[in-house]
């Protein structure tokens, strides 16, 4: 699993138009999933990010985690985070898992951050989405397991 965190002011995702889920201060989580992947990779990942201290103290120091802030997370599948651009112009998605396997490893991502006590909304699986970033910091982070 792929995990691209933004540290967010806020996040919104719509699909035709409509606003499907939005949060304020915490984290927007870009997840892909690969074929090899399970429930055990999802778990980590949830376990490290709900700890990943991101967040500043009163000192500007990175020592605060979203769960020690009370921020919310919006986690939103995307395949292309499994992109290879190594030969041609146009990506392969082929180390992409398929949309049976990630499915659900998408959902229970968001059921084991849910399960910690992080408030975690989502994007629609496989829909075109409109995804809006307010990027704090700018602070990104690239996890893999």
């Amino acid at each position: 699993m792929r995990a691209l965190i933004q540290r967010v002011k806020s996040g919104k995702v719509s699909v035709a138009g409509r606003t499907i889920a939005e949060i304020n201060h915490g984290m927007v989580i870009l997840l892909g999933v690969g074929p090899q992947d399970d429930e055990r990779n999802a778990a980590f990942l949830a376990e490290k990010i709900a700890t990943l201290r991101i967040f500043e103290d009163r000192e500007g120091k990175f020592n605060l985690s979203i769960l020690d802030i009370g921020g919310t997370t919006l986690v939103v599948s995307q395949f292309t985070l499994y992109a290879d651009t190594r030969k041609g112009r146009r990506p392969s998605f082929t180390q992409a898992a398929s949309p049976e396997l990630a499915e659900p490893l998408v959902e229970k991502f968001a059921s084991l951050l849910r399960q910690q006590g992080i408030p975690t909304q989502t994007g629609v699986f496989g829909a075109h989405m409109l995804v809006e970033i307010e990027n704090d910091g700018p602070v990104t982070i690239w996890l893999e397991k």
